[in-house]
């Protein structure tokens, strides 16, 4: 009878602390070495990574420590893993056509150009990391000290923030991502 209280338990929180065995294998640690390492007892830690028990904040502050992350990463990792479906938004912007898609902390963007096209002020940036991935033709990318010139399979990575624009040397498909810094200040 407590097997089957402990698993209807375990499907009804809405946290799953099983993916802590997950990084600990990962990092190639032993539920002994872990337990230490956070102040914690052994049992506590199996219990966790068995799903049985929930974790309090300050145990998750000290696990979360043991592998270089924040309580709250470690915490989004253990949330209840849900699919998010988005559906692609389009639009024209000096000759490139996109399609994209924005979640929380990226937007990812596939774009065709015929040559000539440019886009000499793309849409107002955050603190992200931009990346260019360049599938077909030839792209040239305009940052402030310097000019990139990719081709297929190429591809830069740059701070956003920066003023740079596009132009599509040759008929060119390519995919844009703009990544959230975690750091801000």
């Amino acid at each position: 009878m407590q097997e089957r209280s402990l698993a209807s338990a375990s499907t009804s929180l809405k946290f799953d602390f099983s993916v802590m065995r997950e990084i600990r294998k990962r990092e190639g640690l032993t539920l002994e070495e872990v337990a230490g390492r956070a102040g914690l007892s052994v049992a506590v830690l199996s219990r966790l990574e068995r799903n049985q028990t929930a974790a309090e904040l300050h145990t998750l502050y000290k696990l979360a420590r043991v592998f270089g992350m924040s309580a709250a990463d470690l915490l989004a990792l253990a949330e209840a893993r849900m699919a998010h479906r988005k559906t692609d938004e389009s639009y024209a912007s000096g000759g490139f056509q996109f399609r994209l898609i924005r979640y929380a902390n990226v937007t990812c963007y596939l774009g065709e150009a015929p040559a000539g096209a440019r886009i000499r002020k793309p849409e107002i940036h955050h603190d992200d990391h931009e990346t260019c991935w360049v599938i077909e033709g030839r792209v040239r990318i305009h940052l402030p000290h310097e000019d990139c010139d990719l081709g297929p399979g190429e591809s830069l990575q740059f701070d956003a923030i920066q003023e740079h624009s596009y132009e599509a040397l040759e008929d060119s498909r390519l995919i844009l991502i703009h990544l959230k810094k975690q750091n801000r200040y």
